[in-house]
């Protein structure tokens, strides 16, 4: 299973909205086959893997990360092909909250497979968290939040300069991220003083080009922003207040740029949710970020620190975070901890989409 959920990876930014989905064949106690869903609307990866194996699947154990769907969608269904090659087991991390494509274990289990679900389950959410919360939370987007700080907890120096606390690895790992998102977003400070691109520029091209959105309550970017310059190369997007004045909201349409205005953080997720995001990448500034957590509004945090100090008078990674007592904090799930080159990356989870029983 722990090979099926890293095959499964081999899908992001290409999928979606379809979840991460890796299988293995094994017969005899050895792998004989893999497979992966790698593009939306191809090949699911019990199918590939089901092909890849041939008449060793007869009799043999199927190890999948979602349960096999058994709907007629762009591809045919899953366990008609299960059932067509034989297998006498399947093993799934998860089952799937797709009432469109759910029921396949029932069906396996009445054709007289024997089925297991749960193996290795946290590590599916994890992996499929946005598409789970996207079948399960049908009013905002699934927010993830993204940090590069000093080891004191600082996003740029007392200048205002963050280019570049996180080094080259890091870099590279956040491109990758990108590309599973449907948009990334920054603040308004953050993209008057980083003037940053929001752009995918990694390993992974991503099926569709993320949006581009700004969270700024009176819609100031200036002309010379790369954001509003290449507004009508790349779908981009100002969240602002009602009260924005209209003649920012008409010089920034002008230049190609949508503007949405929303009373409050919950109803500006609502909109975008509304628009068909499923899914936002939040990279800073400290007040949005603040502001987002003190709502409960962000499901993951991913933090990249690196080893420097910035010391007093920096800008801190989040602001405005109201206090709580020790009693109080509400401990997140840790999802993942590995090494970019030299900074640290921490993943977490507020409150994992756990699977139904």
């Amino acid at each position: 299973m722990a090979r099926a959920i890293d095959l499964a990876w081999r899908g992001w930014g290409r999928v979606q909205p379809n979840p991460l989905v890796g299988a293995v064949v094994l017969s005899g106690g050895q792998c004989v086959a893999e497979g992966w869903h790698a593009e939306y609307g191809e090949a699911h990866a019990e199918a590939l893997a089901l092909a890849y194996a041939g008449e060793r699947a007869r009799g043999a154990t199927l190890v999948v990360t979602l349960e096999p769907c058994t709907h007629q969608g762009k591809q045919p269904p899953c366990v008609d092909a299960i059932l067509r090659a034989g297998i006498a087991r399947v093993v799934a991390a998860l089952t799937d909250p797709n009432p469109i494509a759910s029921g396949g274990a029932t069906r396996l289990q009445a054709a007289g497979l024997e089925v297991e679900m749960g193996l290795l389950a946290d590590a599916a959410v994890a992996q499929n968290a946005a598409f789970l919360h996207r079948l399960r939370n049908h009013t905002r987007p699934f927010v993830a939040l993204k940090l590069a700080t000093s080891l004191d907890g600082y996003i740029a120096d007392a200048s205002g300069r963050s280019r570049w606390i996180s080094g080259a690895e890091a870099r590279d790992y956040i491109h990758w991220l990108r590309a599973g998102f449907d948009a990334i977003a920054v603040g308004g400070r953050t993209a008057r003083a980083d003037d940053p691109s929001l752009t995918v520029r990694g390993s992974v091209q991503p099926r569709v080009t993320p949006r581009r959105i700004v969270f700024t309550a009176i819609a100031d970017l200036p002309d010379t922003a790369g954001l509003i310059r290449t507004a009508r190369e790349i779908p981009t997007l100002v969240l602002a207040a009602p009260a924005v004045p209209a003649d920012a909201v008409r010089r920034l349409e002008a230049r190609g740029v949508s503007v949405v205005r929303a009373e409050s953080l919950e109803r500006a997720l609502m909109s975008l949710r509304e628009m068909g995001i499923n899914s936002l990448l939040v990279e800073g500034g400290g007040r949005l970020a603040g502001a987002l957590l003190a709502a409960e509004l962000v499901d993951r945090y991913y933090l990249v620190q690196s080893p420097l100090w910035l010391g007093d008078g920096s800008i801190p990674a989040i602001q405005g975070l109201p206090g709580v007592s020790l009693e109080q904090a509400k401990p997140w799930r840790v999802v993942e901890r590995r090494s970019l080159g030299s900074d640290t990356l921490l993943v977490l989870d507020r409150d994992p989409c756990l699977p139904e029983s």
